[in-house]
């Protein structure tokens, strides 16, 4: 089957908060799909946002992010009023823009009010709920509690005993933070909650949602804080190196991450039962898992800790097929059930991985003129199992994009599509026909592309920290009139959703 899909993360969804949430907003972005045709809505990763706004810099690996739920939700259940919410300033003047200060600074205020008032702790659901999250929930929330206590510092920074984690100190803190640890938890209940009712949604409107993880974790998080021993640590519990990419093309000294590195053998040893742990919660949330930098399985880049760029890492042997294997053992994981993102440089071990897998990798109609770029992305190669994309969140948009071209790379798009004669405004639309009418299974659209924006709306400059993860789209942006434009594009090129072929 062929399939088709908008790339459209919640953050950007329109809302009267400053950021969008499982709104409803939300359920009018489901009916346009449908409407348009789509199979697939992606978005990005659901954690909350950490060291730079970033989704892929995530306090927790298996927690939500509190921005996302929907405060009218709350007021109709009674747990605040109206006026309370509406003389909070959240950013909301740019509706095109997300402001992550006045988020940080002033939701979580109207969020405590409504868990004050709330007596979640004390039904069944919620009782349920922890039971069944009960592996990362105690200590997210006391992560995040005991991190509130000490300004926001990364836990690098704490006191030894809470770095440590000392038996004793935990149980006290856990005595005197009670009150921000059950806030922590109704946070996340709430955000389960909510998602559940909008994934549920989407599914009953025929759309699935294909989600997106990092890779790695965070080196501020509670995953990192609680089980050190998962990844390569000193003695004293610092990273003995760190994650990132090497020089290339785009960048003389390479991508400096920071993220912990996983300790394979231990994995190994415990037959990767954090992983599948992980793997499965992200199957309850999303339909379809996007695993990013998937080359980093089968050899990783090893940066020594304190370095000041990547330029001194080496590449290290990953698990491969051993994690994959150990993964199988859920029978909800499947050829269809995960997206291998293996963009970049990739080397026979990596293409033979993903062949290996079974899981369809990733194509950029970008890359495909970008005469910097060793990889063939012109259309002609793909093979059926594949996902293209126009774009993904971390390239310019594709109407910025071509006029940045260099003038012979311009000259060659220009040649293979036939553009010369074809209106500046509508050569955008022939990129994404491209995509649409390339071979791969599934194509997935960024909204951006679909909307023709210029390069402020573009969602992330890799390697670069503030003014990433902003862009929103306006109200009624997703017109009736677009997703009929979309729906006609889907249809003719043999992607139309089943239940909209009659």
């Amino acid at each position: 089957m062929r399939y088709a899909g908008i790339l459209l993360p919640i953050s950007s969804l329109p809302s009267p908060y400053g950021i969008g949430t499982f709104s409803k907003s939300a359920r009018q972005v489901v009916d346009q799909l449908e409407a348009a045709g789509q199979h697939y809505w992606q978005i990005l990763p659901l954690g909350p946002t950490g060291y730079g706004d970033s989704p892929y810099q995530s306090f927790s690996a298996f927690a939500g992010n509190p921005y996302f739920i929907d405060l009218d939700a709350l007021i109709e259940e009674g747990l605040l009023k109206k006026s309370e919410v509406d003389t909070v300033d959240f950013g909301q003047v740019d509706e095109t823009k997300v402001d992550y200060y006045k988020l940080y600074t002033n939701r979580f205020t109207v969020l405590k009010l409504a868990c004050g008032r709330s007596r979640f702790d004390q039904t069944k659901e919620y009782q349920r709920f922890f039971s069944e999250n009960e592996d990362w929930l105690p200590d997210y929330a006391l992560f995040m509690a005991v991190k509130n206590a000490n300004n926001g510092k990364s836990f690098q920074e704490w006191p030894l005993e809470l770095r440590k984690r000392d038996p004793e100190t935990l149980r006290k803190a856990k005595e005197t933070y009670s009150g921000e640890i059950r806030f922590y938890c109704f946070l996340q209940y709430m955000f389960a909650s909510q998602w559940s009712s909008l994934k549920k949604y989407a599914n009953d409107h025929g759309i699935e949602i294909i989600g997106d993880i990092p890779i790695y974790v965070s080196p501020d998080s509670s995953d990192f804080w609680a089980h050190p021993e998962m990844f390569q640590v000193d003695e004293d519990g610092r990273p003995k190196a760190v994650a990132g990419c090497p020089p290339d093309a785009f960048s003389a000294d390479g991508q400096l991450w920071g993220n912990p590195l996983y300790d394979w053998s231990y994995h190994e040893k415990t037959n990767f039962s954090w992983w599948k742990r992980r793997i499965d919660h992200c199957l309850k949330l999303y339909d379809v898992v996007r695993v990013d930098h998937f080359r980093g399985f089968d050899e990783y880049y090893s940066i020594p800790y304190g370095s000041v760029n990547a330029v001194k890492g080496k590449w290290m042997p990953g698990p491969g097929m051993k994690l994959f294997r150990a993964l199988a053992e859920n029978p909800k994981v499947t050829s269809k059930s995960i997206i291998a993102e293996d963009l970049g440089f990739l080397t026979p071990s990596v293409i033979q991985l993903v062949k290996d897998s079974g899981f369809p990798g990733m194509k950029v109609i970008e890359f495909a003129f970008d005469s910097r770029d060793s990889g063939n992305y012109l259309p002609y190669n793909y093979p059926h199992n594949s996902i293209v994309y126009t774009g993904t969140h971390d390239n310019q948009t594709l109407y910025a994009w071509y006029d940045e071209l260099s003038d012979d790379d311009r000259k060659l798009a220009d040649d293979y599509l036939g553009l010369a004669d074809v209106p500046r405004k509508e050569k955008t639309w022939q990129f994404i026909r491209l995509a649409m009418e390339s071979v791969s299974d599934t194509c997935v659209i960024p909204m951006q592309d679909y909307l023709n924006l210029d390069s402020w709306a573009r969602m992330n400059h890799p390697s670069t920290t503030g003014g990433n993860w902003c862009w929103r789209l306006r109200k009624d942006e997703f017109s009736d009139e677009l997703a009929s434009k979309i729906r006609r594009l889907t249809k003719i090129s043999g992607r139309l959703a089943q239940r909209n072929t009659k």
